[in-house]
């Protein structure tokens, strides 16, 4: 059983609302024998539309909820939708609303030089790894006092972030956050959101100024699978995963989770995910995940 989840507008509260996109979704996909066996409103204080079929391919199934219900955030899975039991996730324009070495790079008068190479590297178009020593060495000289001051100025949790987190950690999920920036921001961060694991890479510094250079080995895309990996072992087969992002780094993630969920993302991450955040804040993911408003959590 192929289950589809949807938010397309939190104004439609009756079904009466959604049948126009409905039947055309509907239509669409019974002409490629993939016909819908049931349409409900799942009653979660956010209207969910939760349609299934007996016999269906994620990718057309996905790509009809894009065609017909977009702006939406979905989720599309193979089986029952249940509560994960770690949550692994990407920082940088997902659980904050910044990139922080773009941030950063402005206190060093350099925001559009590093900038231009961050959004290519998201998108793919740039290997990870060099794109990212090419910008920390840009960065070489900047006194180590900028950060703090980026941190307390520039950097904020992304809409939603609060009670997703708090919401998961009261339903017992671990959280962890794997990200290909620096341990200088995702230790602040994950205190302050309530990660249990942060993995993530180091600045160099010497005499309170950067070096322009990394310490240690690169956190990727390839660590961010292999820490999920980990998770998933840690606590058993049975285990679901929750993972997020939003760019190519997160590729890898995304396609091993069981619920990925592309957040406002570049293409790569988003032809990779089952879901997607696309319209609402990080909280459409507790709702896509089955979880009722009144008992999401705000601390």
């Amino acid at each position: 059983m192929l289950i589809a989840r949807l938010i397309a507008d939190r104004s439609l509260h009756a079904m009466r609302d959604w049948e126009p996109r409905l039947n055309a979704a509907s239509d669409a996909l019974r002409n490629v024998d993939m016909p819908l066996a049931s349409a409900v409103l799942l009653d979660l204080g956010i209207p969910v539309l939760e349609m299934r079929f007996a016999k269906a391919e994620q990718a057309f199934v996905i790509e009809a909820t894009e065609r017909y219900f977009a702006p939406s955030d979905t989720l599309v899975f193979e089986g029952e939708v249940t509560l994960p039991g770690v949550f692994i996730s990407d920082m940088d324009s997902t659980m904050i609303g910044q990139e922080c070495i773009d941030e950063l790079a402005d206190f060093a008068g350099l925001k559009p030089q590093i900038a231009a190479i961050t959004e290519r590297a998201m998108r793919g178009e740039l290997e990870f790894e060099p794109a990212l020593r090419e910008r920390v060495a840009l960065l070489e000289g900047l006194g180590e006092a900028a950060i703090g001051r980026c941190l307390a100025e520039r950097i904020n949790p992304a809409p939603g972030a609060r009670v997703l987190m708090a919401t998961l950690k009261a339903h017992g999920v671990r959280c962890v956050l794997v990200t290909g920036g620096f341990h200088h921001f995702a230790d602040p961060v994950a205190e302050t959101l309530g990660f249990d694991r942060v993995v993530g890479n180091r600045l160099e510094v010497a005499g309170g100024k950067l070096t322009g250079r990394l310490e240690g080995d690169i956190a990727d895309a390839g660590t961010k699978r292999r820490v999920l990996k980990e998770e998933a072992t840690r606590l058993g087969p049975s285990a679901r995963v929750l993972a997020a992002g939003d760019g190519a780094n997160d590729v890898p993630m995304l396609e091993a989770a069981d619920y990925g969920f592309a957040v406002h993302a570049k293409p790569a991450a988003r032809d990779a995910a089952n879901g997607r955040i696309d319209s609402g804040d990080l909280t459409g993911m507790l709702s896509l995940l089955g979880i009722a408003k009144t008992d999401w959590r705000s601390r």
